[in-house]
């Protein structure tokens, strides 16, 4: 494998260098058909990237992609063989549906959280802030969180609690929409939530809250790529070109490339409502260069869902079993990976 240690700038060249040359690998040939779906989020940034930029289209994929509400809806469409790939969360029925068997295998991440600066914090009613000076001293406080039991919420909520060597049910956890959160402290309906921008922001401008824990799950993936086992054991070929698209595409989103103007149009064409501003004014996305999957914060992921009695099942869910790393390793090594 080639190993370098590469700038923001390097990597931008690189991807462009390859891009422009058609490609770091043979495209395929016959060229074959990807069917795609995707939830229309920021964190999907790499496939808009590779689609609009014609990544795919170099390596002989012609990409076929349809947004839908929801990762429920992508997941039956995997099931049913009507899609290859999915753009979806990893929530509480993917783990159960991986211990019942789900042929899904995770073969590339989305956009991770920041490891540093993240807009989503356990934030703390302003008027408690002298009398609530640690986490611990939230027990029996009421914690919202937006989302119901086995949420992304209630993640980060039991993250947080954590620290002060507490679990969820040593709190009120509370359900409310990120939306009435700021009322909700205000009025003194709640002691304490989970919160992400612009609302984290709303309350602490106004005063109604403070910010009392950060950085709760610095780098983890909440989102990504999903093959359907037939795509993934029947495809390979076509999986290693997907993931090396998603590689490349990530190579030229770094730093300020981010939303160079035409990664900007990329986003533009699959993110419906959303407006050049908002995107470069949001909340901050990573998207690692070398594409890893985070196999150790998936753990922690089914791990905390787990130990609080949100699954199905008790027994650890052996994480070889649902996410596939070769084709992404595969990608690197015909591009070259930033870090050993």
């Amino acid at each position: 494998m080639r190993v370098l240690i590469m700038t923001v700038a390097s990597l931008a060249l690189l991807a462009a260098s390859a891009l422009a040359q058609g490609g770091a690998a043979e495209p395929l040939e016959p060229r074959e058909t990807v069917r795609i779906a995707y939830v229309p989020i920021t964190k999907f940034g790499t496939l808009y990237v590779a689609a609009e930029r014609g990544i795919f289209d170099a390596y002989g994929l012609d990409v076929q992609i349809e947004r839908v509400a929801s990762g429920t809806e992508a997941i039956a469409f995997l099931e049913q063989g009507q899609i290859d790939v999915g753009g979806i969360a990893i929530v509480v029925s993917l783990w159960n549906g991986w211990a019942q068997g789900l042929d899904l295998r995770v073969i590339a991440p989305g956009g991770l959280e920041p490891f540093e600066g993240s807009p989503t914090k356990l934030m703390l009613r302003a008027d408690l802030a002298d009398e609530i000076t640690t986490i611990a001293e939230l027990r029996g406080r009421t914690v919202a969180v937006a989302g119901g039991p086995g949420s992304g919420g209630e993640y980060l909520a039991a993250k947080a609690l954590e620290r002060g060597d507490l679990t969820i049910f040593d709190v009120n956890l509370v359900n409310v929409g990120n939306p009435d959160m700021p009322l909700s402290f205000e009025s003194g309906a709640i002691d304490a939530g989970i919160l992400g921008a612009p609302f984290a922001d709303q309350a602490e401008s106004n005063g109604f809250a403070v910010p009392f824990a950060e950085d709760l799950t610095p780098g983890l993936m909440t989102v990504a790529f999903v093959g359907s086992g037939r795509f993934v054991e029947q495809r390979p070929e076509a999986a290693r070109r997907f993931a090396l698209a998603l590689l490349e595409a990530s190579r030229l989103m770094q730093g300020d490339e981010l939303f160079s103007p035409e990664n900007l149009d990329a986003f533009l064409s699959y993110l419906p409502g959303t407006t050049a501003e908002a995107l470069q004014s949001g909340a901050p996305v990573v998207y690692d260069p070398d594409q890893r999957i985070p196999v150790d914060g998936l753990a922690d992921v089914e791990r905390v869902h787990r130990e609080n009695g949100r699954t199905a099942f008790e027994t650890p869910i052996d994480l070889a079993d649902v996410v596939e790393t070769s084709f992404m390793e595969w990608a690197r090594e015909q591009l070259g990976a930033t870090v050993d």
